[in-house]
């Protein structure tokens, strides 16, 4: 989760740190530092408790410091509270060796004990400086870095991903992973290692992508990369088409609400290049017909808003292919003994494409001799590498920490991939397929109008910003979406929410609502809107304040009870979930800002969580 950039180059090292710190402090916010070497050979070493803008200061944007060999880190804090001692980079004991680290050490305690009966001493108490001084002893021992990092992946157990720097090798730095993301970028001035594109578009589109047990030198001139038994191995370099003005704000606010209007261009981009003549083709899925039509069972594994897409694809997938579909959470599924065999396909949902506890579940399914196709944003990234199969959302970058371009791509992706599968199958009437087909093609102009009026999003915002307990509940799909809408306004708002399926009410939660409640009812699923309006009086009765998101059909009928009213465009009913999540986007986002709360990183979370 935490940030890493590296840069060896003809030009000061320090300010492009900081620049690519910037571009994915999403990553991770607790602290940030930076290594840069002098040219007599020191480690300028400067790091703070803190937002990256305190360490920018501190260091006066980077002019303090003069070198062109140099990394950096954004820290999300696992081992050892947020602090300066505990910020990154580490400094082995006699200052020669300067380390950042992504990931989690799980046998670093039994090597700190080692080393601290050597006679090291420590001064954080993280796990990542224990990877510092291990790599001083080894280095001592032979004066051979790249051996001594070698030496050092052997030792330790975990994820990973390393950028260090030695005083002693002076036009070099050197990176390290498994587990953990971390790209080679190949410039004009220099070259680079970091965890994420973002942080190097302004400076190169020409990247490589580590692999697990990797080791790579970069230099100014090259970057040689070399396997866990230090023999050399040949990179393919691709090139990003991720415009870098994606990565800035561009006179929005905040990054959030730029991406929720990035939204209707993403979803056109997700699905224009794959409709034609009225049907899906995808080109990049191969995918035999006879495998298809023996799939007995699919699994679809995520986490957080990957999950929630999940939800709203059982129900899709289920109606369309007539196939039963589980959802579940990759945290969970490598401990359940799931029953995955060569008849199940197995679909991955991950924006970054990182994510740990995914890719642990995706590398199990396939242990199990599941079919594994991967749903990811991001190009190249490990998920997308390891996968039977993959689909991008074509989203773009997304920085807000809050997802919402990401999710909205993901859905009408898995939209478009059950349309397929269900033609491959010929379990969909063909009317009902043209029905969606048609439907699904609007809907980037639906939401653009959508977008077009929020005013009444932001009035409502204004006017429950102040509770502290909101319930969303709905049935079937509105189920499933309001799982997503929950999520987001907990996420940047820190307001107590949760989701219910409201046939549930009744046995329990009903007994959480008293008068002034906040409920967020969604009604937009047009087959089961008599019972949603059920419910809407069921918590009436009982004092609620009702807030009421529902389709242009339906609002009238929702107005004589609801309390205040928010519609949106009809479409086919599967499809009405990539329209509905829109306004509880805005609403949780016109929330937060009415709370003053720091909307693009919220407390205690970071984009791309890549530990367990």
């Amino acid at each position: 989760m935490c940030g890493i950039i590296g840069f060896v180059g003809a030009v000061s090292a320090a300010p492009i740190l900081l620049d690519g710190l910037e571009r994915m402090e999403y990553r991770g916010y607790d602290s940030a530092g930076v290594a840069v070497r002098a040219d007599d050979g020191t480690l300028q070493v400067r790091k703070t408790k803190g937002r990256l803008k305190v360490l920018s200061d501190l260091i006066h944007g980077g002019a303090d410091l003069k070198g062109c060999q140099g990394i950096g880190h954004t820290r999300w804090a696992t081992h050892g509270e947020p602090s300066d001692v505990n910020a990154h980079p580490h400094v082995s004991a006699d200052g020669s060796i300067a380390l950042v680290h992504n990931g989690i050490i799980e046998n670093y305690q039994e090597i700190k004990e080692h080393l601290l009966q050597k006679g090291v001493t420590f001064t954080s108490d993280t796990d990542s400086e224990v990877v510092a001084q291990l790599l001083e002893v080894y280095y001592r021992e032979n004066g051979n870095m790249l051996d001594a990092v070698s030496r050092t992946l052997h030792r330790i157990e975990g994820s990973y991903a390393f950028g260090i720097l030695c005083s002693d090798y002076p036009n070099a730095i050197i990176a390290a992973r498994k587990d953990s993301p971390l790209i080679l970028g190949y410039g004009k001035e220099g070259n680079f290692l970091a965890s994420d594109v973002t942080a190097i578009l302004r400076y190169t589109r020409d990247v490589s992508y580590m692999d697990d047990g990797e080791i790579a030198v970069i230099t100014r001139d090259s970057i040689d990369v070399f396997n866990s038994e230090l023999v050399p191995v040949d990179k393919a370099r691709v090139t990003v088409d991720w415009d870098v003005s994606a990565a800035e704000k561009g006179g929005y606010a905040h990054f959030m609400v730029k991406e929720i209007f990035e939204q209707p261009e993403a979803i056109r981009k997700t699905i224009s290049p794959r409709i034609r003549d009225g049907r899906v083709v995808l080109d990049d899925l191969d995918m035999p017909a006879d495998y298809i039509k023996n799939v007995d069972r699919i699994f679809i594994i995520a986490c957080g808003s990957s999950y929630h897409v999940g939800m709203v694809s059982k129900y899709i997938w289920e109606k369309l292919l007539r196939r039963p579909v589980e959802v579940m959470l990759a945290s969970e599924f490598r401990y359940c003994d799931p029953l995955v065999d060569e008849k199940s396909l197995v679909i991955v949902i991950s924006q970054s494409g990182e994510t740990l506890d995914t890719m642990a579940a995706m590398r199990e399914a396939k242990r199990r001799g599941g079919r594994t196709l991967a749903i990811v944003n991001v190009v190249g990234s490990s998920i997308a590498r390891e996968a039977d199969d993959v689909l991008y959302t074509w989203a773009g970058p997304e920085i807000a920490v809050a997802t919402t371009k990401a999710y909205s791509t993901q859905l009408v992706l898995m939209d478009l991939v059950g349309l397929y599968l269900a033609d491959e199958l010929g379990s969909l009437d063909p009317a009902e397929y043209s029905a969606i087909m048609s439907e699904l093609q609007r809907l980037p102009e639906k939401m653009e109008a959508f977008l077009a009026h929020t005013e009444d999003i932001q009035y409502y915002a204004s006017r429950y910003f102040n509770h502290n307990s909101v319930f969303f509940i709905g049935r079937n799909l509105d189920y499933a979406m309001g799982l997503e809408g929950s999520l987001k306004l907990k996420e940047i708002s820190y307001i107590h929410s949760e989701a219910y399926a409201s046939g549930e009410l009744k046995h329990g939660t009903i007994s959480l609502i008293e008068p002034g409640t906040l409920v967020v009812a969604l009604g937009t699923y047009a087959p089961l809107f008599d019972k949603a309006m059920s419910n809407v009086v069921e918590v009436k009765a009982r004092g609620a304040e009702v807030l009421a998101i529902t389709g242009e059909d339906f609002r009238e009928r929702m107005e004589k009870t609801a309390d205040a009213v928010i519609t949106v465009p009809e479409t086919h009913p599967v499809l009405q979930p990539s329209l509905g999540i829109v306004p509880m986007q805005l609403f949780a986002y016109y929330v937060a800002l009415q709370r003053g709360c720091d909307i693009d990183k919220p407390r205690n979370l970071a984009k791309s969580v890549t530990v367990e």
